[in-house]
């Protein structure tokens, strides 16, 4: 799914479980907004250390310092939704979230035996679903004839 609308149009209430079971996710870029707030919500925040020095002079000098700690979120809504076409975010178990390049599948040694390099390694669901047996022409069988008497049991 390249949306979470996508799999809760679908799935409707189960929805939030499956998400809940998964161990990986890796979101690509785009702009769905329940996509994107989960997503920020789930890259959390990080902590920000600032701090402010103050002089003031009159009679006498005097100075100040001022330690602050602030929460900001690492990437909000409207940056993920802008993010580089070029990067994606994994999320896996046990890990934070991070920030990756996305992999040219092109690339891969084994690209050539997909579906994307050549039609006809389409995997077929209706011929592997298919249980009839679908003799060649060619190949010889033997053929069993077998009477089943389930009256003498």
């Amino acid at each position: 799914m390249q949306a979470q609308s996508q799999l809760k149009a679908i799935y409707k209430d189960n929805a939030d479980t499956i998400i809940g079971n998964m161990d990986t996710s890796i979101f690509l870029g785009g702009k769905e907004p329940t996509t994107l707030k989960e997503l920020a919500a789930a890259l959390g925040k990080e902590t920000i250390d600032t701090y402010n020095t103050g002089e003031s002079r009159g009679r006498e000098t005097s100075h100040s310092l001022n330690y602050q700690k602030l929460g900001k979120e690492l990437m909000s809504q409207d940056e993920l939704a802008v993010m580089d076409g070029g990067k994606c975010i994994l999320q896996l178990r046990g890990v934070h979230p991070f920030l990756s390049d996305k992999y040219d599948i092109t690339r891969h040694p084994n690209f050539q035996y997909t579906a994307d390099a050549d039609d006809k390694n389409a995997f077929d669901i209706e011929a592997f679903l298919s249980t009839r047996l679908k003799p060649k022409p060619s190949e010889v069988y033997d053929v069993f004839e077998v009477d089943v008497d389930t009256e003498g049991e």
